[in-house]
This record gives structure tokens, sequence and C-alpha cells, in this order.
């Protein structure tokens, strides 16, 4: 287990450019994501004979796991860790194996309270029930990109065990998905290096070229393989590139259509008239594929076609919404009283309407 002290000390160790790439990475998702958090707040309203309203508040402790397989991923613990700390949450745990450098750096930088070294089912497992006398504590959500070892464990400790924690989704292989068409083919280059991009991550990442253009499918496919002969990752991005797929669509139109049903975690659109083209696709993560990069938009997304139902990682998955409601006169709020006693009665639940009858004056 790393401590403050620990993570401060690899921070200082990278070389000052490296330290100010983490602080300005850090500023842009630090403001995107107080942007999102002062996007929903705490309200009050008046009712009869009273006020209701919402509370806003953040979870007690979260547990943010960085894959540590193939790559360091310091930007997941920037993505998880300062999205939780912009959200209010108390206490911060980041789990991620043989934790880099520049890793422990980005949990310092973003103010998480420990690094567990431990990956895997493990990991998922100490931040769902914690360690005694580690200082890592059973953490109320567990959040991050992961992988097949830490998200299949999830579904176990948020179905079967009591619902010991929340989690944020069950992550799957990256992909990338970008729509384009003939007047895209001038940007064939840019299009095949943002395919691989995503396919570098993983042998199992899904990179996906929709297009209704011939001409764009062979000058995509031309700078793929031209472009792999130089790409040092190019023995992991190939064989994702052998996964992937294109569809050769008869119109833009059928191209929307397959990109809705696909509902892909990053969707990128190369089209005459893109913001159009926006506009009809309604499922995907994200629309971008910079946000890897820490532009500010979250990176963890749902993938497999999770995001016809949910969205990314945001400020808004670590916090909780609580309604209540308070009645100080007793008589303005008779109707409202009366309609609940007739309501529970024609539902069957005459303990319910016995209930609210005591309150009718």
């Amino acid at each position: 287990v790393y401590s403050r002290d620990d993570m401060k000390t690899a921070f200082e160790s990278l070389s000052i450019g490296e330290q100010k790439l983490l602080e300005r990475t850090k500023k842009r998702i630090e403001v995107f994501a107080i942007a999102q958090r002062a996007s929903i707040q705490s309200f009050s309203r008046a009712i009869p004979g009273g006020q209701a309203g919402q509370d806003v508040s953040p979870m007690q402790v979260a547990g943010c796991y960085a894959p540590g397989g193939r790559y360091p991923l310091p930007s997941s613990v920037l993505m998880t860790a300062l999205t939780a700390r912009v959200a209010g949450v108390s206490t911060v745990i980041v789990a991620s194996p043989r934790p880099a450098v520049a890793t422990l750096a980005a949990a310092y930088i973003s103010n998480a309270d420990l690094l567990l070294a431990v990956g895997g089912a493990q990991a998922v497992a100490a931040l769902a029930y914690g360690l005694d006398g580690t200082g890592i504590s059973a953490c109320d959500i567990i959040v991050g990109p992961g992988n097949k070892y830490s998200s299949l464990p999830q579904p176990g400790l948020f179905v079967f065990q009591r619902l010991t924690c929340a989690i944020d989704m069950l992550a799957g292989p990256s992909e990338c998905l970008v729509v384009a068409d003939a007047s895209a083919v001038v940007h064939a280059a840019t299009i095949a290096a943002d395919l691989l991009a995503q396919a570098e991550h993983d042998t199992a990442a899904v990179p996906i070229l929709v297009t209704d253009s011939t001409a764009l499918l062979d000058a995509v496919n031309a700078a793929i393989v031209d472009q792999l002969t130089t790409l040092p990752t190019a023995d992991t991005a190939a064989v994702s590139v052998a996964k992937g797929f294109a569809v050769l669509c008869p119109s833009l139109d059928s191209c929307v259509d397959v990109a809705n049903v696909l509902a892909a975690e990053h969707v990128e659109i190369m089209t005459a008239d893109s913001q159009a083209v926006a506009d009809r696709i309604q499922h995907y993560g994200a629309a971008e594929v910079l946000g890897d990069y820490g532009v500010g938009p979250n990176h963890v997304l749902p993938t497999g076609g999770t995001a016809r139902y949910t969205g990314g990682l945001s400020v808004h998955t670590f916090l909780r919404i609580r309604t209540w409601m308070r009645i100080d006169d007793g008589q303005l709020s008779q109707e409202a009283v009366a309609d609940a006693v007739q309501l529970a009665r024609v539902e069957g639940l005459e303990g319910h309407a016995r209930a609210a009858e005591r309150r009718l004056l």
C-alpha cells in the first residue's frame, strides 16, 4: 500500500516537463468535472402544507481501479480519482497492479488517499470488503475502465453478496466506431490512426469503420496496413484490426442506423455535414476520440452496446440523490392525504390507507 508521501515522492521524481504534463491534464479534466457537478443541485419547493426537495450528496469511499497490464495508465487514475474528488467523495483509494511512477504521480495530484498495488479480482475484493490494518476501507463504489480480470468479479459482488458495493459499469474491450463518407477520403490516414489508437489498447479491442464509400474503405485499409509497419505496438494492434470490421452501407442513412445498433464506446464522425449526422446518432459512449488523452470528458465509457442504456463515468456516478418531504400545515395537506388513502385502497394496501387516514383532520 502506497501512502500520500510515497505518491509525492514518485511525482517529484518525474521531470519538470512530465509534472507539468500531468498538471495540465488534471486541470482540463477537473474543469469539465466541476461543470458537471454544477449541473445538478439540491433544491426544495413548496407542496401543499409543506416542503419537498432533493439533497445531492457524495458517496463516502470510492475505489478507483486502473489497469496495469500492457501499459501503465496514469490517465485512468486522473479520470477516476480526480472525478471522485470533484464530486466530494471523502476517501479515494486507487488500485493498480505494478504501478509505474507516472501512475503513482497521477494518484498524488488527483489527491487519492492510498494506492493499493494489487490488480484483478484480488483488487476488486479488497476495495469491496476493505483490508484490515492497511487503511483500505470497504468502498461504497468501485469504478474504472478495468479489463476481464477486474470486471468479471464485479457482478458477483454487486448481485450475490447482498449489494456489497456499487459499480460504475462492466467495462469490456475498447471500441472505436468511425462513420465516414466519401468526403473523408483525404483524411483516410487520420481515420486509420484513430482506429489503431484503440486497437493498440488490447488484442480484444474492436476498431470499426462504417461508410457508404468504397473509395474511403479502400483508402483506410491501405493506410492501416502502412501505419502498422511503423507502429511500436503493432503486435497488439494487428490482432485487434483482424478482429475488427468494416461495414459498407448503401447510404449515409444506413451508416447512422448501424452506428445506433452497435452503440459503440467511441464514435467519430467524418462526413460532409458531421453535425447533422451527429444529431441522428443516439447511442454511444462518447462522440469523440481525444477524450482518451485528457482533453476534458471522461474516458471511462460503456462498451459492448451498453451505451444504449447508460453513459460514461462522471461526477454524477459518485453522487446520491435523496428526496425528502416535510409537512408543516396539516390542514393544507388534507387533499393530498385523502388522495393517498383512496389510492392505497385502489391498490389493496389497507395498512397504507389506514396510516394515511390517521393524518386526516
